[in-house]
């Protein structure tokens, strides 16, 4: 079975990891990765582990996590998760470009407002 994670919760979790290896603290990156994960996403994936419980398996991924490599959490995430036979797709790579673009354009919008504004302001 394959479970896709969309751009926001790659993000999500890649914020997250990023702010547990500054902090050294991996309790709010277990609550955010849970989060990142739709619920019919979580019931499916507690259905084919042993235990039963998704919280248990995030903690064991982050007990094996190194704690320094956010890739190397999503490593973790995809291979754990391929041992229940989940395939756990993401569209890291291309997020993060496509994040800027849209940061990008959305600075442009700003500055085209900003213009429009000026422009009537003039005008009256």
């Amino acid at each position: 079975m394959e479970l896709y994670l969309d751009r926001r919760a790659v993000r999500q979790i890649r914020l997250s990891a990023q702010e547990a290896i500054e902090e050294d603290d991996t309790e709010s990156l277990r609550e955010d990765v849970l989060e990142a994960f739709t619920e019919d996403q979580v019931e499916e994936i507690e259905r084919r582990l042993d235990n039963g419980d998704f919280f248990e398996f995030l903690t064991d991924v982050l007990d094996e996590w190194s704690g320094d490599d956010v890739d190397e959490l999503f490593e973790l995430l995809e291979t754990q998760l391929g041992e229940v036979g989940i395939d756990l797709k993401t569209e890291a790579k291309v997020a993060e470009g496509d994040d800027e673009e849209e940061e990008e354009e959305d600075d442009a919008d700003e500055d085209d407002e900003d213009v429009d504004e000026d422009y009537l302001d003039d005008d009256e």
